[in-house]
This record gives C-alpha cells, sequence and structure tokens, in this order.
C-alpha cells in the first residue's frame, strides 16, 4: 500500500523471497497501475486506489507492506492490523510520538506480527558491532556522535495547480489524511517529505530520513530500545543551514521540486548542490550518563549510524561498514563482514519469518516507536527553541515535565474522516 520509489525497491529486494505479491493499493489510481505493470512480470495483481476495500475484498491476504506517506503511515497500519494482518511498515512509522504509542498498542491488542523498516537491525556486522558496545567489551560509552540532520521545512502556500488525470474524484483529500487539507501543488504530493504536514524531515539527510536508521542504530548499541533520553538540550538556534552534503533534485516537468520524490519524477542531475534546511545541535542524556550529541555534518562521519567514544576505544558504525580505534576492534576474526545480498532483504525475510513462528521482528514495532520518538525530539526542541535550557523527557509516560509547549506537539489534530480507528 503507497507505490512510489520506496515501494518499488521494496519489490526488487523482495524478489526471491517466500512470499507472493496479491494486491496492490495506492489512493491515485494511475499510480497503482504504472506499478503492477512495470513490476508484475506476469503475475496477476489485483488494482486498488482504497485499502478500505481491498482488505474488505482480498480476504486471503496475511501481511501486508505499508510504504505510504509518512503522515498516512499510522491509519493505514491500525485498519490492516484491525483486519487481522501482520504488516511491515516503513520508516519513519509515524508523524508523531503520539500516534506511534497508538500504533504500538494495536499491534499488541491484536496480535500483530511488525517490522519496522530499520534494515540495519538485520545485517549481522551492524548487529556485532553494536553488541560490542552494548554489552560492555569496549567499557562504558561514554558519548555518541550522530549525525545533525536537516529538519522539516513549513509550506507557503501557492496557486492550486490542476490535479493529475485519472484517479477517482476524492484521491487529493484522501492522500491528504490526517494533515490541514492544501489545493493540489506537484511539489506537495511528489516532495511531501520535506514539509512539516507530511513528514519530519523525510529526505535525505533529514531527521526522519537519514535519522531514523541513525538514531535506531544509537539505541541498538546503547540498549536503549525501550526507554529513551532523559534529556534534551538545544544547543543553538535552528536556521536554515547548509548540511555538508551534496544532492540531486527530483524534478517534476522539469522542474525542480527539492531534496524527495517518487519513482515518476525526474532527476536532474545538473541540479547538484548541496541539502539545506531547518539544523540546529542537539545533546540527549539518557539514564547512564551517555550522552548523544548530533553534530556531525553530512560530509563527516557515518551518515546512517554514529561514532560510540568508550572507555576502551573507539567504533563507527555505519550501515554495512565500521572503523575502529584502535583498528584491532573491527579486525577481530568474529567479525562477519558485510553482507552480499541487497540490504532490505535480509530485513524482510526475518519478518516473514516471524510471521511463521509469531515470534517478534528485529525491528519489532516497540523498537521503531523509541528509534523514531529521538527524531521527533529533535524536531520538537528545535520548535520550541530554548537554547541552552535542559527539557526533561520522561521516557515511560512519554512526555516532557517541564514544558507544556513542547507537549503539545507531541499530537496534532487530526482532520475529520482520518481519526485513528482505535
Amino acid at each position: 500500500v503507497g507505490l512510489g520509489g520506496r515501494a518499488r525497491g521494496i519489490v526488487g529486494e523482495s524478489r526471491g523471497l517466500p512470499m507472493n505479491i496479491v494486491a496492490v493499493c495506492d489512493c491515485y489510481l494511475p499510480a497503482a497501475e504504472r506499478f503492477a505493470k512495470d513490476l508484475s512480470q506476469g503475475q496477476s495483481w489485483k488494482i486498488y486506489d482504497d485499502v478500505r476495500q481491498m482488505l474488505d475484498k482480498e480476504k486471503s491476504i496475511q501481511a501486508v507492506m505499508v510504504e505510504t506517506t509518512t503522515h498516512a503511515r499510522a491509519w493505514v497500519t491500525i485498519l490492516c492490523m484491525q483486519a487481522g494482518k501482520d504488516v511491515y511498515i516503513e520508516k519513519p512509522m509515524c508523524l508523531t510520538i503520539e500516534e506511534g504509542r497508538r500504533m504500538v498498542q494495536a499491534a499488541r491488542k491484536y496480535g500483530r506480527v511488525t517490522q519496522v523498516g530499520t534494515q540495519q537491525r538485520s545485517m549481522p556486522i551492524n548487529n556485532w558491532a553494536s553488541d560490542l558496545v552494548k554489552t560492555g567489551k569496549l567499557g562504558k560509552c561514554l558519548t555518541v556522535i550522530a549525525p545533525n540532520f536537516i529538519g522539516p521545512d513549513r509550506w507557503k502556500d501557492q496557486p492550486e495547480q490542476p490535479l493529475p488525470p485519472g484517479g477517482r474524484k476524492n484521491w487529493w483529500d484522501e492522500w491528504t489524511n490526517q494533515a490541514v487539507y492544501r489545493p493540489y501543488h506537484p511539489a506537495l504530493h511528489h516532495g511531501w517529505a520535506r514539509w512539516w504536514d507530511y513528514d519530519g524531515g523525510g529526505l535525505c539527510f533529514g531527521v526522519t530520513g537519514w535519522g531514523t536508521h541513525s538514531y535506531d542504530q544509537v539505541n541498538r548499541a546503547l540498549g536503549t530500545d525501550d526507554t529513551g533520553p532523559v534529556e534534551i538540550v538545544l544547543e543553538e538556534k535552528c536556521e536554515v543551514r547548509d548540511s555538508g552534503r551534496f544532492a540531486p533534485r527530483p524534478t517534476v516537468g522539469g522542474v525542480v521540486i527539492g531534496e524527495t520524490g517518487d519513482i515518476d519524477t525526474g532527476t536532474d542531475y545538473h541540479h547538484m548542490a548541496k541539502l539545506r534546511g531547518p539544523r540546529a545541535k542537539v545533546t540527549m542524556k539518557f539514564a547512564t550518563g551517555t550522552e548523544l550529541k548530533l553534530h556531525l555534518d553530512g560530509d563527516r562521519g557515518p551518515g546512517l549510524g554514529a561514532i560510540f567514544i568508550c572507555e576502551q576505544g573507539k567504533i563507527e558504525i555505519n550501515r554495512n561498514k565500521l572503523a575502529s580505534n584502535p583498528k584491532d576492534i573491527v579486525r577481530s576474526p568474529d567479525n562477519p563482514g558485510p553482507i552480499t545480498r541487497p540490504e532490505t532483504s535480509y530485513h524482510i525475510e526475518n519478518w516473514l519469518e516471524c510471521i511463521k513462528t509469531r515470534g517478534r521482528c528485529t525491528a519489532d514495532i516497540e523498537i521503531g516507536q523509541r528509534s523514531t520518538t529521538l527524531c521527533h525530539l529533535v524536531n520538537i526542541v528545535r520548535e520550541v527553541g530554548r537554547v541552552g535550557e535542559v527539557l526533561r523527557w520522561d521516557p515511560v509516560a512519554e512526555r516532557f515535565t517541564n514544558c507544556d509547549e513542547a507537549n503539545k506537539l507531541l499530537s496534532r489534530p487530526r482532520r475529520p474522516g482520518y481519526e485513528l480507528p482505535i
């Protein structure tokens, strides 16, 4: 469900695994039709533009992969759980901390097997290195240094553009889902991950884009999969800054729209430029005393991981790649080495196995909630803007204990008709 570029990648990486695609769904019907035409390889896939109809008619479906926009993800996921389906949930799994908790509650209530798309959890080399930190083999972890990712921008109203041809009458309303309704514009439709209404910075080197992977790696290594920080400090004013990273700009109709888009847009490699966006350094402290410093630019260090400074050495954990000081740490014969298959295939394979055994996946929804929460906390403290002030976070209650303004950003009003169904 949700058939943009990431869904296409998922189909490619899952070929050869023990699963059969029965149906595909996107609220914009032409997207679903193109998807099936391009990828079905002669298989007979049912095509839908309403997830509720798909769930009602396709009773044989055992599991659903939710690859929608972030702002629609919780609503679609919970509908699937209520229909008795196990769910693979693209990251970031939720738009707000509150709706993420509701997703966890739904998974437990309906007994569903869940896997959040933080695929580094299924990479042996990443897990081996994480366990060195987690089990204390390098001594206590004193400090973690991770990237200072770009947050979301605010959309500025622009003249309404014509809807693309095809699709049912109300498809744009359903695409908008819980968010404030805005007139159609291709930079919203294709560049949604840039905007506060729809995501938390889901672009290349964005807080909820790459940040979900990086901060999940932090939780995995620190053993904080069921908790979170207790203190958060904004170190500087949040301003639009260069990230230090270059990337091409996707286009619609030849017009550069931002850092992200679905598979039906072009990519203008003549517009390579440093990614810019709202950024500010943040430090978080865990109950153990370990500090997580979000300081790295995009051209320094592990973009999809972090640097762990421990009493007996330093290790840099990136996706499928390690470095250490002293170097002998990663030269250990126990290091399983990098994976060789498509990276997400291991993660999907783990999900499929757990569907059979009814066990918890390597990136179970509670784990996903905790990692995604770190991303949302970054955006919240930047939005509140209290430079130098310690904001205290209760990871059990999932609330700030000394900042009502920040607590107001833990959830958002939902449009009528798109309330969470639990």
